[in-house]
């Protein structure tokens, strides 16, 4: 058998980054529920075997693997993360976290250690948003607070969230399947919520995605929340002409409407002089001829902040000044919230337990924010949250040039195991002050 490593994590990572586990032969895209997806399922399952777990998938097509505690049924420390990529991503945002989980148990089954509570190792589906036009679908179902309407859900091809998940096949039976053909359905799919009294914490490792721990010559650092963030769909209408005869004083262009307005979110956010970001990541132009007019243009717009309340007036006052902008030129304005996630800060204990893990692995504790979301903002609604981060070279991601050094990954599996240590005796120390 071969030891827990650090090394393990990152080489496995790379594995999934390419062959039958992308859906893309240049670059990395998994996306949910996709043959991407499935292959990568069924290999991390295994994986999951190999390291002693039970493994099933839960009817939100989340891939688990159970490691017992000392006692049956005890409550679960969750260690999770996502499967599920941007287009032409990297290897490691998401999977690091969840291959790091398969190592912690994969040492404590060498060692055949059995802790006060059982460890699930979560393989979220989509954290990305990346096929779906909703991130965080799955994280959402485990922790209940799942609201969308998933009969009206279907990606950019056509293809509905209720036929991909119909037509999905694994190895492993949804965790409450009766029967073979009761498979994953939209129907079901909120029966992947746990209960919290199942639940003890839950504990996510994942590259920092940003250059504060590099330049602070640090390997690891303690997260002490995650940003606020809202999502906005705009839909901007004009008038499709021909680009040789409509004057330009006459024009209801869309495209040049939306530009203007892209450059005032960018104004706006700058202006702030705060944690305050604001970003444009997708926009589409229609009808896309080159001698035509653009008519229609959709675009997304995320804000986040570290503070709610500085998120809200920013996001208003891009809001209003976008309307104006349509107004002065004609143009139709549609603006859709996607989704509104509040800031979600990590549980106090837990960070306490972390730093004196980072400690005992010879690490300098650090505490530092979240700018991206995570599946923890999620799960934090179901039980506390613990999140470390892992340095990554440049502070770069959602790229093909993400890396992470395998030291830093032995490092922060060995931080890992020194806090589940630290969760256990915590546990039991609890439990044993409750007795009368």
């Amino acid at each position: 058998m071969v030891e827990a490593s650090g090394l393990r994590a990152v080489t496995r990572c790379q594995v999934l980054g390419s062959g039958p586990y992308s859906e893309t032969e240049q670059g990395l895209y998994r996306g949910y529920l996709s043959p991407a997806y499935h292959a990568a399922v069924d290999l991390v399952g295994a994986w999951m075997v190999e390291a002693g777990m039970r493994v099933d998938l839960d009817p939100a097509a989340n891939l688990r693997g159970r490691y017992e505690g000392a006692a049956p049924n005890a409550p679960a420390l969750v260690i999770g993360s996502h499967l599920d990529s941007v287009r032409d991503g990297g290897c490691y945002d998401g999977p690091l976290g969840v291959m790091l989980g398969i190592e912690c148990v994969a040492a404590l089954h060498e060692q055949g250690r059995r802790l006060p509570f059982a460890i699930e190792v979560y393989a979220f589906g989509d954290e990305e948003g990346s096929r779906f036009p909703a991130a965080m679908l799955t994280s959402r179902a485990v922790a209940g607070t799942l609201d969308a309407d998933l009969g009206r859900i279907a990606d950019a091809q056509g293809v509905s969230l209720e036929v991909a998940l119909a037509s999905f096949r694994t190895d492993y039976d949804v965790v409450t399947a009766n029967t073979p053909t009761d498979r994953l359905s939209v129907q079901a799919y909120r029966s992947a919520r746990r209960a919290p009294e199942d639940i003890l914490a839950y504990l996510e490792a994942h590259i920092e995605q940003g250059p504060v721990l590099e330049a602070e010559g640090l390997a690891l650092g303690t997260v002490t929340g995650i940003a606020a963030q809202l999502r906005y769909a705009a839909t901007v209408r004009g008038m499709a002409g021909h680009a040789g005869t409509s004057s330009m004083p006459l024009r209801r262009d869309a495209l040049a409407g939306s530009a203007e307005m892209v450059l005032a979110i960018e104004a706006i956010a700058r202006a702030d002089g705060s944690d305050l970001v604001a970003t444009v990541g997708t926009l589409e132009v229609l009808p896309g001829a080159a001698n035509v007019i653009p008519g229609e243009v959709r675009f997304t717009i995320d804000v986040r902040s570290g503070d709610a309340g500085r998120r809200d007036r920013a996001a208003q006052a891009i809001l209003a000044r976008l309307e104006q902008l349509a107004s002065t030129r004609g143009l139709v304005l549609d603006l859709a919230l996607i989704h509104d996630l509040p800031a979600s800060p990590c549980d106090e204990a837990l960070m306490d337990l972390m730093d004196a893990a980072m400690a005992g692995a010879g690490q300098p504790p650090r505490r530092l924010v979240s700018g991206a979301g995570h599946d923890a903002m999620v799960m934090a609604a179901l039980c506390p949250t613990a999140m470390l981060f892992i340095r990554c070279r440049d502070g770069i991601s959602h790229n093909p040039a993400e890396h992470v050094e395998p030291a830093d990954a032995e490092a922060a599996l060995r931080v890992m195991l020194g806090f589940i240590d630290k969760l256990g005796q915590k546990h039991l120390g609890d439990r044993l002050a409750d007795r009368p």
